[in-house]
């Protein structure tokens, strides 16, 4: 038996661990969930590896190839509403005209004239900084947005009277937009090079390349990384008029 003075004053409280356990169950309790939840996500496969899960890329390949058929589609139905309309309306030669003046301005018509053909291209895989330069950055070495739009911009200000970007006519809603290395344009993807031609005078077209300051920014680029840049005089080249739908979503027709 121990002594008064050896005895404690009060009583010892005991550590109390329940916060410690209950936390401990939570942690198990959410681990659970989280296995339960990959597992009905990865229905027994392999979530990161699983062949049969779709890569991006070829997604993007399929609405492309779909979005062409839809395109051809579209074209062969304008065509045919557009004979069954001259053949039936019983217009005059003077409304008949005016109509094909407003196609032509439009861009819905097929256009020929002196052309000039701009070509845009990334760099090569393996491009370096020529003498003099930085060392290129992975934005450096390929072809962006506003570089499509630089050119695209310049031969509309030298008096273009059409373009075309690759195989497809530009009208006033088309959007030139680039996702990652590739053109998006009008439901369509393309990879470069790039290549727009526009008809029109061919030495007022070249001008407004050279005078751009966007562009002389972009042959920068050119000397120092290699991008591609080329610009073709065509002779006489013909585009096709623009056969895609042409519904406005934000702007309604005056008069």
């Amino acid at each position: 038996m121990s002594n008064s003075a050896d005895s404690p004053r009060g009583p010892v409280r005991r550590p109390i661990r329940r916060p410690v356990r209950l936390l401990t169950a939570a942690v198990f309790a959410l681990a659970g969930l989280i296995f339960v939840t990959s597992f009905n996500t990865a229905k027994g496969t392999n979530i990161r590896t699983d062949a049969s899960l779709l890569k991006l890329s070829d997604l993007i390949h399929e609405r492309d190839r779909k979005n062409a058929e839809l395109g051809e589609t579209t074209a062969a139905v304008r065509r045919e509403i557009d004979t069954l309309v001259r053949r039936d309306d019983g217009s005059t030669e003077a409304e008949n005209a005016r109509l094909r003046a407003l196609e032509d301005a439009v861009g819905t018509n097929r256009l020929t004239g002196q052309a000039v053909t701009v070509t845009l291209d990334d760099a090569p895989p393996n491009a370096t900084a020529n003498p003099g330069y930085p060392d290129p950055q992975p934005n450096d070495l390929v072809i962006h947005q506003q570089d499509l739009q630089a050119v695209v911009n310049a031969l509309w200000q030298g008096g273009a009277r059409g373009i075309r970007v690759m195989d497809q006519r530009l009208i006033s809603t088309s959007a030139v937009r680039c996702v990652g290395n590739t053109l998006i344009l009008q439901g369509r993807v393309y990879s470069p090079p790039y290549k727009i031609t526009a008809v029109g005078d061919r030495d007022r077209l070249r001008r407004a390349l050279t005078d751009s300051p966007a562009i002389q920014n972009y042959l920068l680029y050119v000397k120092a990384y290699g991008l591609g840049w080329k610009i073709d005089d065509d002779g006489r080249e013909t585009l096709p008029g623009y056969s895609g739908t042409a519904d406005l979503h934000y702007a309604e027709p005056v008069g």
